[in-house]
This record gives structure tokens, C-alpha cells and sequence, in this order.
């Protein structure tokens, strides 16, 4: 049965998913939740929601979905202690250090895998479900064969979204709110600068980073037909009214298998941004998928129906079956069964003789299906029943309510949950050693011989790079370490070509290679090859490293996003680099940015650039030789002036990542490297490492 999942951002919201059909609602505490801006539920209140929706057998799904610091891991630990004890039915995790840290403290209860651990392959799904995960939810810019593969083939269960805002870039890898305004997405913090208008080159008031809401209606019994066990309606930071339209007509559509016009007309009264769009999932990735909140004409009565529907109603969800004993000298005996198999019983004063007119088995049956006002809905009554006798219709209501009260209380009771001790993962020093230089570029012609002449520890090049020139780079892996780059995102069409690239290196003398997603670590080693982790992979704390290192990678790069004193304190149980100099990436997006402006693909050049409000430029790059686009910082990460503060931070090397630079700003930068080096801070910034994040 595909289970209908709605948010709830707030009691009313809560309420408005529950009375309206959902199977399950998903929802944040105050803290390590991806959505910060929501009004939330504290953590006192939280047994009370997960009470109210298990007696309405609805599922609560607690979201713990944010990058979580070391500092932050004890008060985390507390917060999955109490949610446990809570009874909630699911953590929602995105940081690999709290994935192992729910286990460790709350083992029964179910790991779902965010949408931001960026998984959108087969591989991501079986690597997420070996580190312990029972659910996925899927990257939402995957097309339906896509999503038909995976769920054919997936050990766990598969959630989709199906409703709502899309993010322009792939969940988990957008650092743009953080970078240029320190509110991180990955903290629950994202201020949505892709909701604000750029120009191509000049700025103009268009908004090239905005999409439209996803609506796939009319799709729900085919995801279902599919093997997809969830889907998913974004909108914890919208109003209960849209949770409750949404949630009804998703529920119809679940239901009956047909969405009509007047059920689009109604999503869209609710929320959109110009319409909405299934380009994602039908495969039509194109400029027709972007649009903005523009302001609209409220539908009064819409929006009356949708609040009535869960501030003067109570949806009767939960089959029930009485029975009931009417019987001479002995007392009224009556037990409800619900759809769990709770029994629950109850006794009255016995049955008096009829004097005027005897109770009848249709009288009886009458009163015990007036179940209205609470969440039971009358299934069966059975009963054994004499003539001639007389219950009051006030007795009859009476047993009913109680019995169902009684009912309530079983199906809101909690069992005590096993719980683990907190305890903090073993500190692993890092090198005593100054930090090793290691170089990434984009481009072959990149590589000069200034750069080459460092001989850095490592010199990331793109794996397309590399394929292009194959016989330049077996050359030069003879004399200098190598590590092809692989794509943030391969998809599972594009798998065996991937793997069939990946098998080529090594033939080459190119034995590592350097990921940011869960899902190409054992491709790659499935091909003989260390793995290196990229900043893709959000590592953020030490139990994030430790998973890692267990994982078999070679090193790891921390996040950009923490800060200097955080990469310190960071245990260091494999070889640690940062990045210290180049163009931040803050977006990788499934659209060709160049394609949607001029409508041919220009990937190949680096000319694009966008341009906001204030004149800053952001310039667009392909990733790693796809035809998806990176949107760059528009100030270069500078850290080249500190390299005293650098070697105080245990870390086995720092990168130097060029970008759009030619060879002779490369050999401008190496130069500074080697001596004296000048931070500028018209065109340079030092990133998060010294401001931090929210």
C-alpha cells in the first residue's frame, strides 16, 4: 500500500495532515532540522503529536536531517533519546555522523535517508542501506525509468517526492545561502538566494534559478505500480491550509487513481510558483520548469474548507468492529477490535424488562456506529441479544465512548524504547607534519609546469580530462600521483559507461580517484581503486570521519563549511585535506545553465556567468564532463596567507582547487603559494572558515 507522506511545520499543520488522509507526517524539534524557519515542535510536546497521530494510525517520521557539529553531538544524542521515548516511528538523516550516532543510541528505530545525501543511483540506495538505512528518498530530478530501476532493484523501501518547491540545485549539494550569507542549507538555515533574480553577464529581473513546484498528481498510482513505498508532499514552512488541500487530493489520487482540472485548480489556489512541473519526472528538463511566487487572488472558499477540515472535523480513519451482549440478569457487556488487533471491553448495568417497546438488534447497531467526533469509523456489530429487553440510548452512548476512550489509550500507549549510552568516538590526532599541497584543475591545459614543479602530493584531474588524453596522463602518473575527479552525479544509465571508464585508469597508472556521493565508492572500488572523499560528501564531525574510514577510504576532505577551530578538534582517523584556495562550488544543478539561456549547449566554454543584484558574479562551469552545471563563487577562496594557522590544523594536505583560472593566474597563484602571498578582500574571501555557519 503507497503510503502518503505530508508535513507538518506545525501543530495546525499537524492536524490538517492527519484529518485530511495522511499515512504518515514528517516533522522537526527545535534543533537539526533542515527547516529552522518552520515553527517546529519542542521537544516537551513531541509525545503528545506522535500520541495524537499513532491513535489515529499515523506514522511520525522526526526529521534530523542537518549537518551536525562535534560540539552539537551531545545535545543531539539527548534529542534522539527523547524522541525515541517519544514513540516516533522514523529519524529522517542526512550527516553520516548522526546516521551512526541514531543507531548507536536509538537501535529500533527506523533510518530514513534524506533527500540530502544527494542519492539518485542504485549503488547510492545499496551504500545508504549498508550503513543501515530501511529507506531511501531519491534525489527528486530523477526521471521515472530511473525510479522504476532502482525500486526493482533496491534492498529497502523507496520515497519519492511528489509535491512541492524543487530546489535548483541537487539536495545536500547547494553551499550558496552559506557562502555568500553564512545560512546554511545543510543546517536548516537556506535564506533561497535562487528565489532572487540574476542576468546572464548584466543583470536583469529574471530569475534563471527558480523552478517551479513539482505536482505529480497523476502519477501516484503509477509510482506506486513502480515499487515506490512513499511519496513524500514538501511544505513544512508553508500554512496548514496547503498541507490540508494537498494532503486531500494526494489522498483521492492514491485512492480513486484520477486527479481531476479541479483538483490542479485547487493545488494551484493552495500554492505555486506560476503552475507547476513535471519536467524532472517525464524526462523534459527545459526552460518551461522555471517560475516565480507571483501574487494571486486568495480563493476565500478554498481555504475556509481547508481549515474547517481539521478545526471542526475529526476524519473517522481507524475500522472498528463491536460487540456486544444483551442479556437477562447479567450486566451489558460491549468490546470494540480495532484494525491492530487491540480489544478493548467495557460493562454496563444490566438490561431492564421492556415495558413499551424492547431494544432491537438495528436500534443497537445504530447507536454503536455513531462514532462521529472521534477518529473510529463503525465497521461491524456483532451482537447477542434476548428479546424483550431495554437499554437506554444514554447507557448505549455511554459504553461507546468509553470503550472507544479506553481504545485510545492503547493505541497512544508507548513502549519503553532500548536506548544506548552516549559516549564520544575515539579522537584520532591528525599529522604533526606540516600539510602537503595537493592541486585540483578543471582543464588539461591547466597543468603547467610551475604547478608540476611543486610535484603536489596529489593532482586532481577529471576523469574526462584524463580519458580525453589518455597517453599525456599515463606519462605523467609515472612521475607524479594522479587522482581522476569523478562527476558528482552519474546516474544509472549512465553507469556502465562510468564503469567502463573507471576500468581504464588503472592501465594508465592511475590508481585513485576522488568522489563527493555515497554511491561511487564501491564502483570505484570495485574497479581496484582507492577512493578519496570530496567535499560532496558533507563531512562535518568526527563520527562522519569515522564512517568513513571504515568505508575504506584513502582520505577525506572536510566540509567548507566549518570553520578552522572545527577542522582542528576534527578526530583524523584517515589523511584530511581542505581547500584553502579557488572558486567555492555553490550549486550543481541538473539544468545546463548555458543551454537554458542561448537554447544550444555551450559547456565548453567558461564565458557564461551570472549576475546579481549587486553586480557580484557567479560564473558557470560543467561538471567533471557532464552536461550539468556548477555555479561558482563569485570571490575565490583565499587562504594562502595563513599557512602558519594551517599547519596548526593536524591536516595531511591543503588544495589549491583552480577553476576558471588560466595558466598564467595558476602560475600567479603558485608563485604567492611559494612566497609571499596578499589577501585581497575586493576579490578573494576567506569562506566559512573564519565566520562559521548558522
Amino acid at each position: 500500500m503507497l503510503e502518503l507522506l505530508s508535513p507538518a511545520g506545525s501543530v495546525d499543520a499537524l492536524r490538517a495532515a492527519v484529518c485530511n488522509g495522511a499515512d504518515a507526517v514528517y516533522l522537526g524539534v527545535e534543533a537539526f532540522n533542515a527547516r529552522h524557519g518552520a515553527k517546529n515542535f519542542k521537544l516537551d510536546d513531541l509525545a503528545e503529536a506522535v500520541r495524537y497521530c499513532h491513535v489515529r494510525g499515523v506514522q511520525v517520521h522526526l526529521t534530523l536531517n542537518t549537518l551536525v557539529s562535534d560540539r552539537e553531538m551531545p545535545e543531539a544524542a539527548k534529542t534522539v533519546a527523547a524522541a525515541a521515548r517519544a514513540g516516533v516511528d522514523a529519524f529522517i538523516v542526512q550527516d553520516l555522523g548522526m546516521l551512526a550516532l541514531c543507531r548507536s543510541i536509538a537501535p529500533r528505530v527506523p533510518l530514513h535517508a534524506s533527500t540530502q545525501m544527494s542519492i539518485h543511483s542504485l549503488e547510492g540506495v545499496r551504500e545508504a542501506a549498508a550503513l543501515g538505512v530501511s529507506r531511501v528518498v531519491l534525489a527528486r530530478e530523477l526521471p521515472q525509468k530511473d525510479i522504476a530501476f532502482i525500486c526493482r532493484n533496491s534492498p529497502v523501501e523507496i520515497e519519492v517526492f511528489v509535491h512541492g518547491a524543487l530546489c535548483m540545485c541537487y539536495s545536500g549539494q547547494c553551499y550558496m545561502s552559506s557562502v555568500i550569507g553564512r545560512r546554511s542549507g545543510n543546517r536548516g538555515q537556506c535564506a533561497q538566494p535562487c528565489r532572487l533574480p540574476y542576468g546572464f553577464d548584466r543583470f536583469e529581473e529574471k530569475y534563471p534559478l527558480s523552478l517551479k513546484d513539482n505536482c505529480l498528481v497523476q502519477y501516484v498510482r503509477e509510482l506506486e505500480r513502480l515499487g515506490v513505498a512513499s511519496v513524500k508532499i514538501e511544505g513544512r514552512m508553508k500554512r496548514p491550509e496547503y498541507v490540508a488541500t494537498a494532503t486531500r487530493i494526494y489522498r483521492e489520487a492514491i485512492d480513486t487513481g484520477s486527479a481531476g482540472t479541479e483538483s490542479l485548480r485547487a493545488l494551484r489556489a493552495a500554492f505555486s510558483r506560476q503552475g507547476f512541473t513535471q519536467g524532472y519526472y517525464l524526462e523534459k528538463v527545459s526552460p518551461e520548469m522555471f517560475g516565480t511566487r507571483v501574487a494571486e487572488k486568495e480563493d476565500k472558499a478554498l481555504l475556509q474548507a481547508a481549515r474547517a477540515s481539521y478545526e471542526n472535523a475529526e476524519m473517522q480513519r481507524v475500522p472498528v468492529d463491536f460487540y456486544a451482549i444483551v442479556a437477562r440478569g447479567q450486566n451489558v457487556m460491549l468490546a470494540v477490535q480495532d484494525d491492530l488487533g487491540n480489544v478493548c471491553k467495557t460493562q454496563g448495568a444490566p438490561a431492564q424488562d421492556a415495558v413499551s417497546r424492547e431494544l432491537t438488534q438495528e436500534e443497537l447497531t445504530a447507536r454503536l456506529q455513531k462514532t462521529g467526533g472521534t477518529p473510529y469509523l463503525c465497521r461491524t456489530v456483532r451482537c447477542v441479544l434476548e428479546r424483550g429487553l431495554s437499554v437506554s440510548a444514554a447507557e448505549l452512548n455511554r459504553l461507546r465512548r468509553e470503550v472507544l476512550m479506553q481504545l485510545s489509550a492503547v493505541r497512544g500507549r508507548r513502549s519503553e524504547p532500548e536506548l544506548g549510552a552516549y559516549s564520544e568516538p575515539a579522537r584520532v590526532p591528525g599529522s604533526k607534519n606540516p600539510p602537503l599541497l595537493t592541486i585540483s584543475v578543471r582543464k588539461t591545459s591547466q597543468v603547467t609546469a610551475r604547478l608540476l614543479a611543486l610535484k603536489p602530493a596529489v593532482l586532481y584531474v577529471p576523469l574526462s580530462e584524463i580519458l580525453a588524453q589518455p597517453e599525456s596522463y599515463r606519462a605523467l602518473a609515472g612521475r607524479q600521483t594522479v587522482a581522476a575527479i569523478l562527476p558528482r552525479v552519474v546516474r544509472d544509465d549512465e553507469m556502465p559507461g562510468f564503469l567502463s571508464s573507471l576500468g581504464r585508469l588503472p592501465a594508465l597508472g592511475i590508481r585513485r580517484v576522488l568522489t563527493g556521493n555515497l554511491g561511487q565508492i564501491p564502483a570505484a572500488q570495485s574497479r581496484g581503486l582507492e577512493v578519496a572523499g570530496d567535499f560532496g560528501l558533507n563531512l562535518y564531525n568526527s563520527r562522519a570521519m569515522q564512517q568513513m574510514h571504515a568505508r575504506g577510504l584513502v582520505s577525506a576532505t572536510a566540509s567548507f563549511e566549518m570553520t578552522l577551530p572545527q577542522i582542528r578538534d576534527l578526530s583524523k582517523p584517515l589523511p584530511t585535506e581542505a581547500i584553502v584556495y579557488g572558486r567555492l562550488p555553490l550549486m550543481l544543478t541538473e539544468h545546463c545553465l548555458m543551454k537554458n539561456r542561448a537554447g544550444i549547449c555551450a559547456c565548453e566554454t567558461d564565458s557564461t556567468k551570472l549576475v546579481d543584484r549587486i553586480g557580484e558574479e557567479f560564473r558557470v562551469v560543467r561538471d567533471c564532463g557532464t552536461c550539468r552545471s556548477v555555479l561558482l563563487n563569485g570571490k575565490k577562496l583565499y587562504l594562502l596567507d595563513k599557512k602558519d594557522e594551517l599547519r596548526r590544523l593536524g591536516l595531511w594536505a591543503v588544495r589549491l582547487s583552480f577553476t576558471t583560472e588560466n595558466p598564467a593566474e595558476i602560475d600567479g597563484v603558485l608563485a604567492a603559494w611559494r612566497g609571499e602571498a596578499h589577501f585581497d578582500p575586493g576579490a578573494c574571501t576567506r569562506g566559512l572558515y573564519l565566520r562559521g555557519v548558522e
